[in-house]
């Protein structure tokens, strides 16, 4: 078993964004694997800020016929005495191999709640295939998802933002490249409009890069984007995350 322990060291503006971008596949870590990560920013002088974030990761790999994967994640802060960040988020997804190498069927789960998104619950569920459509000798890698998932949303002030029931198409690309044996670059774009509103949707793009700098030590650099067309009431259209981890595994 192997299990990596990420400590961020940078973060500009916290965006839930899973543990790894790279899609699990099934054969490549057979057996019980786990992800951690952790970050904590404290300040005190002119600034007084507190900063935390906690993620951990599960993933059993039959080598067979499937893997399936657990995550959760939470993260509070302060600025001056006043809270800014809380919020929590947890993803659980199945994926069952349908041909030995190209297609799979995934099945998928998702909890979310975020003080200050005033998002009191958002619970979706969802199911779709994932198409490699891209693999050169492991070395580089594409997948392209095409799927559905049902979302209900309750805010925390409902007279101004209604609680939400919607379908939305879900798609998304994602490219991975081992550079050499121990660095690799990833990329990952989701398109999530509304089924029956196409102008109602939400994108998102992240970027990773890990490097190997001694041994097990990796440093990980991430970008993610995320673009809500119709965002409720007094929230901003768009998140940006900035993050630079170590990454030991072990």
């Amino acid at each position: 078993m192997k299990t990596p322990i990420l400590i961020t060291l940078l973060s500009v503006q916290s965006l839930f964004a899973l543990v790894s971008i790279i899609p699990a596949e099934i054969g490549k870590e057979v057996g019980f694997s786990n992800i951690a990560e952790a970050s904590l920013e404290t300040t005190r002088g002119n600034t007084d800020t507190d900063s935390y974030k906690a993620s951990y990761r599960s993933t059993y790999d039959n080598g067979e016929s499937f893997v399936t994967w657990a995550e959760a994640s939470g993260a509070y802060g302060k600025a001056n005495g006043d809270e800014n960040t809380n919020k929590a988020f947890a993803h659980a997804r199945y994926i069952h191999a349908i041909t030995r190498e190209s297609v799979r069927a995934e099945v998928f789960t998702q909890y979310q709640n975020d003080m200050f998104m005033d998002i009191k619950n958002k619970v979706l569920y969802g199911t779709g295939a994932r198409f490699k459509i891209l693999d050169q000798d492991r070395n580089a890698r594409g997948y392209l998802g095409l799927g559905v998932f049902h979302e209900s949303i309750s805010y925390r002030n409902p007279l101004i933002n209604p609680s939400e029931e919607n379908v939305r198409l879900n798609s998304y690309f994602s490219y991975s490249i081992d550079l050499n044996n121990k660095t690799s670059v990833a990329y990952a774009l989701y398109f999530q409009p509304k089924v029956d509103n196409v102008s109602d949707n939400i994108q998102s793009h992240e970027f990773e890069l890990k490097v190997n700098i001694y041994g097990d030590i990796f440093l990980k650099f991430n970008i993610a984007y995320t673009m809500d067309s119709q965002p409720p009431i007094n929230i901003k259209q768009y998140d940006f995350t900035q993050n630079t981890s170590f990454v030991v595994e072990f």
